[in-house]
């Protein structure tokens, strides 16, 4: 499957206690900002800040691919798009790259699903998310 373009992209910050006993970036540090990224992606495409407390969207599955070490000096930002939004899910990528290369470090696949607070259950993604995340991406993002 061909990768799609990232429109959407983050710098980050590595702080020194995100540094393990290797010297680079601990593996569990890569999940937040894969968070940051998501959020901040989300937040873009909606237009406005997404009050998290009645989000529709859930996270149902994450895998992650570390593919070489992130050490405390490299410039690295997460980049994120939505590759594809079928009837109750949605499947979000992202990388963590080196600014300066573009180089990428790890990669990151999350599955979304839309989600009733009230009833605790999955449910379709909204119309509003598909037509923000289509437009915003500037293609079709429908299951084939």
């Amino acid at each position: 499957m061909e990768t799609p373009e990232f429109k959407h992209i983050v710098p980050l910050q590595i702080r020194f206690n995100d540094i393990d006993a290797l010297g680079h970036l601990n593996n569990s540090v890569y999940f937040s900002f894969y968070d940051l990224g998501k959020a901040s992606y989300f937040e873009t495409v909606k237009g406005k800040e997404i009050d998290w407390k009645d989000a529709d969207i859930v996270i149902a599955n994450i895998h992650a691919d570390f593919f070489s070490p992130v050490f405390f000096k490299d410039s690295i930002a997460v980049q994120t798009t939505v590759a594809e939004i079928g009837n109750k899910s949605m499947r979000v990528l992202q990388q963590i790259i080196n600014i300066q290369t573009k180089e990428i470090k790890a990669e990151c696949s999350t599955i979304m699903v839309g989600f009733d607070i009230k009833l605790s259950a999955a449910k379709e993604i909204s119309e509003t998310w598909r037509k923000c995340i289509s437009q915003y991406e500037g293609r079709d993002l429908s299951c084939k």
